[in-house]
């Protein structure tokens, strides 16, 4: 009977590379909700939908496709939306060409919030991350985001991983 194969550990040099990136992954999600919870009064994951949904042709998009741009499950996400649509930002209706979906829509309230929050939030995230770094390093830190996040999405399903 074989062996089971040995563990391939860290290097010292990959072990500092790991404790940084797991602590941007923690911290970096942690000050933007903050910066946008007193800024504006929503979460980073509400920013996001409404975000996506601002980026989407009419405004609108499938909620499975919307839960795959904000990373979140179905579940979360129709929890999120129900309460954006309380604060009459989101509206949610049928897919005309396919009843088996529904569709997200931004309302004219849920863009002008986006118009009122996206520049404290770009502010945040170029104080935060693209002032840290010079143009080489944000190519380097894009083309190194993209190969983690196709490992990490072998299906293909993850937009961002593109």
């Amino acid at each position: 009977m074989d062996d089971p194969p040995q563990p391939r550990w860290l290097t010292s040099e990959e072990m500092q590379t790991w404790l940084a990136l797991a602590g941007m992954m923690i911290r970096l999600p942690a000050v933007l909700d903050a910066q946008l919870q007193r800024d504006a009064g929503i979460s980073h994951f509400e920013y996001q939908v409404l975000a996506g949904l601002s980026e989407a042709p009419d405004r609108t998009l499938r909620m499975s496709m919307l839960a795959v741009f904000a990373n979140g499950s179905l579940s979360r996400l129709s929890h999120v939306v129900s309460r954006l649509e309380r604060r009459g930002w989101v509206r949610r209706d049928p897919d005309p060409s396919d009843g088996r979906f529904t569709l997200a829509t931004l309302t004219g309230d849920g863009w002008a919030k986006v118009v009122e929050t996206a520049p404290g939030h770009v502010e945040a995230v170029r104080s935060y991350v693209f002032d840290q770094l010079t143009r080489t390093q944000t190519h380097q830190l894009r083309d190194i985001g993209h190969r983690i996040l196709s490992a990490t999405d072998p299906d293909g399903s993850c937009p961002s991983a593109r």
